[in-house]
């Protein structure tokens, strides 16, 4: 696993925002909920990434901004392995054709992405039909993917994750996740705008 490589989860998670988003620069709060880590642990790694230079910081505002270091002799190396090269979604735009769907997440709990893939939409290839991310009460999430399933009139898959292991499989471009994210596929929610 590429946790085992690089050291820690947290630090995995830390490489891949900060490589993913090359001019932007984070304060540490902002940080801890984007990777939903613990601040100390943020804070110790940011402070290892800092000494090897891989990130810079600067003040502004009285508060401490964190961005990649883009001079840094590893860097393009390092964002060829966190950052999928994936191609643009073109799935569905009109989420409307499948129902209203963003409204129907809110009855499931803090759902942070959603995901329509499979059989819901044209062209995918998907083994999954609905992904789902977040505190996500899992009797309302049957109950949600019972009613897709009488709407759309078939048995649909379904996969419901925490938010923090769903991030982290994307960071390590777990199979499973990159099965949905490389394949037609429309994102109803994404409140982290962690899929671009």
């Amino acid at each position: 696993m590429i946790d085992a490589l690089f050291g820690s989860k947290t630090r995995v998670k830390l490489l891949h925002l900060f490589l993913s988003n090359p001019d932007r620069a984070f304060y540490v709060r902002e940080i801890t909920r984007k990777i939903d880590e613990q601040i100390n642990s943020v804070r110790r790694e940011l402070a290892n990434m800092l000494s090897v230079g891989i990130i810079k910081s600067e003040n502004s505002n009285n508060k401490l901004y964190y961005e990649v270091n883009q001079e840094y002799v590893h860097y393009e190396p390092l964002r060829q392995i966190f950052v999928a090269a994936t191609p643009e979604s073109k799935a569905l735009k009109e989420v409307e054709a499948v129902g209203d769907w963003t409204g129907r997440l809110k009855t499931l709990g803090d759902v942070r992405v959603a995901i329509l893939s499979g059989q819901l939409v044209h062209g995918s290839e998907a083994e999954v039909d609905v992904l789902i991310a977040g505190s996500v009460n899992k009797t309302q999430a049957k109950k949600f993917v019972k009613e897709l399933e009488e709407d759309e009139a078939k048995q649909l898959n379904y996969a419901v994750m925490e938010y923090q292991d769903f991030y982290y499989r994307l960071s390590i471009k777990d199979r499973f996740v990159m099965s949905v994210i490389n394949t037609k596929h429309t994102v109803i929610a994404d409140t982290e705008q962690i899929l671009g």
